[in-house]
């Protein structure tokens, strides 16, 4: 993970690593009020104001810590370059999809999307990396595959708002591991590649006036726009960093916290339709992820 604030890898917890990680976690958890209030605005639109705004935010962050000599030299190496144009390609339609779920009142399928993505990273190790896998995690992509099942029944479809959410995040990490670069030095080369393509489809949309910046609903399209770029960077820098100082296994137990807040919200606050099908397919996916976390939280009760 990312040298710029923590120090070197450790193998044992940190309270500081903890606060990271856990505002990071908050912050996604919470995000999705965010984008309610922007549901007047296309997803794309959204996208690439995220875009924009992340920008000079990682920048400055980037600059305070004497880190921008390595975006520099990842920018002279083609296949470095390469890889980064696959990451922020994937983060992309990760994002456009999120959005899209939230603002079309499908916050649920995005929570599902995110519990299902660990099981989702652990098929595209095993069928990719060839890494073996694990009985309690081939059982717990069973019950994963059993609740995707139900809800393709129940909908008449799959459900590709939740399948799109977990294998763009899935591939975009396993992709993300190449790339020799901090976690803020390359969502900061991820974000200056989009730049440009986000900046002209911004400039598109204003100069035939259907664009929320300048032809929006005044200072508080600018406003919501604006804090896109706080939305999207501060969870990740939060994250980056925290992950150093924590182990693995707590950092795995520790990212069901955001999806857990999403479906609350979705349920309580949205009020999304949440019937008795829709509970016996969640059912069969948090089976799921209590045997595929239970080898985790013995090493952390064994600690």
């Amino acid at each position: 993970m990312s040298d710029e604030i923590a120090p070197a890898v450790t193998n044992e917890d940190s309270p500081r690593g903890f606060a990271f990680a856990f505002a990071a976690y908050f912050m996604w958890g919470f995000l999705p009020l965010y984008m309610k209030m922007v549901a007047h605005i296309p997803p794309l639109e959204v996208v690439a104001h995220r875009v924009v705004w992340s920008l000079p935010i990682t920048a400055v962050v980037l600059m305070a810590l004497g880190r921008t000599g390595d975006v520099w030299r990842a920018i002279r190496t083609p296949s470095m370059l390469g890889m980064a144009l696959v990451t922020a390609t994937l983060v992309t339609i990760n994002w456009l999809v999120y959005v899209y779920a939230i603002t079309s009142g499908h916050a649920l399928q995005g929570a599902l999307g995110y519990y299902i993505n660990p099981l989702i990273s652990v098929l595209i190790g095993a069928i990719l990396l060839k890494e073996r896998m694990m009985l309690p995690q081939k059982v717990a992509i069973g019950l994963a595959a059993i609740a995707v099942a139900i809800l393709t029944y129940d909908a008449g479809g799959l459900p590709w708002i939740s399948l799109a959410l977990a294998f763009s995040w899935g591939f975009y990490a396993f992709f993300r591991k190449t790339l020799p670069i901090g976690p803020n030095q390359g969502f900061f080369l991820e974000v200056l590649i989009l730049t440009g393509p986000a900046l002209l489809y911004i400039l598109f949309l204003e100069t035939n006036g259907s664009g929320h910046l300048v032809n929006g609903n005044g200072a508080s399209d600018i406003g919501l726009l604006i804090f896109s770029g706080i939305a999207t960077a501060l969870p990740l820098i939060s994250y980056a960093n925290g992950a150093k100082l924590l182990r693995l296994s707590t950092i795995g137990m520790m990212q069901y916290i955001a999806p857990t807040m999403v479906f609350i919200t979705a349920v309580f606050v949205f009020h999304e339709p949440f019937g008795q099908t829709k509970l016996i397919a969640f059912l069969f996916i948090w089976a799921g992820l209590v045997t595929y976390s239970w080898p985790m939280i013995r090493e952390y009760r064994r600690r």
